[in-house]
């Protein structure tokens, strides 16, 4: 038998201190790195509220386009708008304005 050894302990093999500290670092760049895991979480997320934002920009887009179409081809559309905007009448209508109750009631017994 050898000096030092016994049968049946078994051998402690011990991890080099310098190779945990590599792998540590590379778990380090792994996850804080420029291509890491935490920088490729927030381009998700980024990623998401971009095509949210696309999304709202697409259906605003969508709307003007209907305006302009409505703009360019329908007549009764140009009356609705100026009737309610710039508050035109056509010739020969009469405009009823009703005061609020409260305040008209207030002067009167």
């Amino acid at each position: 038998m050898a000096a030092g050894k016994e049968p049946g302990l078994p051998v402690k093999k011990m991890i080099p201190s310098w190779l945990i500290l590599i792998v540590l670092v590379m778990f380090g760049f792994a996850l804080l790195g420029e291509r890491g895991a935490l920088r490729a979480l927030q381009s998700y997320r980024h990623k998401q509220d971009l095509e949210q934002q696309l999304s709202v920009l697409q259906k605003q887009k969508e709307q003007l386009r209907e305006e302009i179409r409505l703009l360019k081809n329908d007549r009764d559309y140009w009356e609705q708008l100026a009737r309610k905007e710039l508050g035109m009448v056509r010739e020969g209508e009469l405009i009823y304005q009703f005061s609020d109750g409260a305040s008209s009631q207030g002067g009167k017994e």
